[in-house]
């Protein structure tokens, strides 16, 4: 038997994809001087803040971009509003770790037409410990630490919806309920695609709870199980096509191999380091947040669209 030719897809926006590309290299930084950079008067008890979330989100975006610690992104955010001409002040480095702890970042996204299809996936980052090769090199010296990062993204325009910081001891199918939560309840759920870690009762639940169709396959050993609710049937359907059809087929039938889109989004997840500068849970929680967001607005610039070759 002949080994089928592997498939061929030709980029069918090349121009504006190269100019997205060319963009994301762009030394400019362009501020909106209708930003509201200083927090409005709360009326309420106790110090108000003095800068607005968006004043510190934007500073943290700098120090995670450019891998500053916090005294060198106040001095960079200095010099950036001073090239701008604005003399707003700019928040000092204990602002700017207090304030971390406690701000919730702002994802922006772009909504495709049609039913909105997730694909689902979870990678482990480092917090503490040595590096790989001073370990094979040294030895470790003391216990390497990591947490994990749970997305959900959307499958046609590649934007990051959801995001959830877990200990490295949390599975994957107790965190897809909460990644669903995260979007609008009038928003209409088409597809969710994940591995066959979110082969459970939950997930298959939860994804019928929003209106949406699992693409998740069955493990190696996976039964049929007792048709006693409707997540049971859905799964059960899944096996018995995965039956007929072999996982392979399956897999190209129900456009399985597309969640290779969220682990090319995990690499440049990383891309911004392999490991995370916070200790505290609620520090490392916005600053992976603030990873998502440069995604998010890296991908605003344009994107790679391509169709298959026959």
């Amino acid at each position: 038997m002949s080994k089928p030719e592997p498939a061929r897809y030709r980029t069918t926006n090349w121009k504006s994809c190269n100019a997205a590309l060319k963009r994301r290299g762009s030394l400019l930084v362009w501020l909106d001087k209708d930003m509201a950079w200083l927090a409005p008067k709360a009326g309420t008890p106790g110090r108000p803040p003095v800068f607005s979330d968006a004043a510190i989100q934007f500073c943290l975006m700098v120090k995670v971009l450019f891998g500053l610690p916090l005294r060198q992104t106040t001095g960079m955010v200095a010099s950036i509003l001073e090239m701008a001409g604005l003399d707003w002040p700019v928040p000092d480095f204990s602002t700017l770790s207090r304030r971390q702890k406690t701000i919730a970042v702002q994802l922006s996204s772009r909504r495709a037409p049609g039913p909105l299809n997730l694909l689902m996936d979870s990678t482990g980052i480092k917090f503490l410990g040595d590096g790989e090769w001073l370990a094979r090199k040294h030895g470790t010296h003391r216990r390497r630490q990591y947490r994990k990062i749970h997305l959900a993204m959307d499958t046609a325009t590649g934007y990051i919806r959801a995001v959830e910081f877990t200990s490295s001891r949390e599975g994957d199918s107790p965190v897809l309920p909460d990644l669903l939560d995260q979007n609008p309840e009038g928003e209409e759920i088409g597809t969710v695609t994940g591995d066959g870690a979110f082969d459970t009762r939950r997930c298959h639940a939860a994804i019928l709870a929003r209106g949406g169709t699992a693409v998740i396959p069955i493990r190696r050993n996976g039964r049929l199980w007792k048709q006693d609710c409707p997540a049971a049937m859905a799964r059960n359907e899944i096996l018995g096509a995965t039956r007929r059809l072999g996982r392979t087929i399956w897999k190209r039938w129900s456009g399985y191999h597309v969640r290779s889109r969220i682990e090319a989004g995990m690499r440049n997840l990383k891309s911004f380091g392999r490991r995370i500068a916070s200790r505290d849970p609620d520090r490392q929680t916005a600053e992976i947040h603030i990873r998502v967001a440069l995604m998010n607005r890296f991908n605003a610039l344009g994107t790679a669209e391509s169709e298959r070759v026959a």
